[in-house]
């Protein structure tokens, strides 16, 4: 076996070790920005708008060791780093610049499964020329990012995607790191479940109130407990405590939902207004449908409120939607029995999904930052 490499037969049995490499540019949005301009390098940089009603969309390294984080209110960003440059997004640049990663990535291998504009699976078990490793693809691939994009990109190696994402974020900014399935239990029973992808704050909360605080305590679980307080998550939960995760990389992984939200320099009590702020979040998420060629029959709308209290509101319809105005009047109707509303509304946002069957479409990546549709 290639020392570094994500194989272990011994560990695994006859069946052949998979080899998939979890690649997530660092602070993407952030470092395009300080890319671009040479000014911004080094400083305390925030992609997003530094207005009272803000939030940060990205931050820089530099931003981070402040303690600023995306999704924070840009007033809380600037009370913890008076020193914040903010910057507005460039979407276009950053779409642009992705797509030139995902060409670097399809000269390694066709099994790549984007999850978004910074970061994919990689399926190499296939690709790799005689002597190479997946770890030292791995680097080959973050190379060629930096020479061509002048960019850094992490990444994760591992027998499976669960392991590979875990991976990745272990040698942040500019580094990689190896899981292989000697490595692979022990790795999973000290990591702190919080830290696991796929449960998120909330269910790291009701895992400690049961006790259940590191991947070894869930290793410890039995199927019947974990389906019974975390119902189909269970399986899952029981699998990647021990390791497991058979998914695939999957190449055609189809666009669940399109949609678009906005966050308000006044807060909102009126019908009437919430009509009108809502009617360009409309327009840019059909847009992005008719630009993909998908329609659904499900569309949601999400209202937060000033104290950041949010509300989702879904209906679905025989029919998909077919126009601008269709979704106008769908979201409307969802939106109209939460007024008046209890307080007032700083975000609305709007979703297509239950897509119908039609021509297979690339994920997208439609992204808009706050304050923008």
């Amino acid at each position: 076996m290639n020392a570094g490499d994500a194989s272990d037969k011994s560990a695994t049995g006859p069946s052949r070790v998979r080899k998939i490499i979890h690649v997530d540019m660092d602070a993407f949005y952030a470092s395009v920005e300080q890319r671009d301009n040479p000014a911004l390098r080094g400083r305390p940089l925030a992609v997003g708008h530094g207005r009272a009603r803000g939030v940060v969309a990205a931050a820089s390294y530099e931003a981070r060791a402040f303690g600023v984080h995306s999704a924070m209110p840009s007033v809380t960003a600037l009370r913890k780093c008076p020193e914040l440059v903010f910057v507005p997004p460039r979407f276009e640049v950053y779409r642009a610049v992705s797509q030139k990663i995902r060409d670097i990535f399809a000269r390694r291998t066709p099994l790549i499964e984007p999850l978004a504009l910074d970061e994919a699976y990689l399926d190499v078990t296939d690709f790799l020329a005689e002597g190479e490793t997946a770890a030292s693809a791995a680097e080959d691939i973050r190379a060629a990012i930096l020479a061509e994009t002048g960019l850094t990109a992490s990444a994760g190696v591992s027998y499976n995607k669960f392991l590979a994402k875990m991976a990745s974020g272990q040698r942040k900014p500019n580094g990689q790191f190896v899981i292989t399935p000697k490595t692979g239990p022990a790795f999973v029973a000290a990591l702190p479940v919080k830290k696991f992808h796929g449960v998120g704050p909330a269910t790291a909360e009701k895992m400690r109130r049961l006790g259940i605080e590191t991947g070894a305590d869930l290793k410890a679980c039995a199927p019947e407990f974990l389906q019974k307080h975390f119902g189909k998550a269970g399986g899952f939960f029981h699998a990647i405590a021990r390791g497991i995760d058979d998914r695939p990389v999957r190449p055609d992984r189809a666009c669940k939902s399109i949609g678009a939200e906005s966050t308000f320099l006044e807060d909102v009590f009126s019908f009437d207004v919430a009509r009108e702020k809502i009617a360009p979040i409309v327009q840019k998420v059909w847009a992005a449908c008719e630009h993909a060629r998908m329609s659904g029959r499900t569309v949601t709308v999400k209202v937060k409120f000033a104290d950041f209290q949010q509300l989702t509101r879904a209906h679905s319809e025989p029919a998909a939607v077919s126009s601008t105005a269709d979704l106008l009047r769908r979201s409307l109707a969802l939106l109209a029995p939460l007024f008046p509303p209890p307080k007032g509304i700083r975000l609305l946002g709007v979703t297509v999904s239950a897509f119908e069957e039609g021509p297979e479409m690339r994920q997208l990546g439609f992204e808009f930052p706050a304050g923008e549709a």
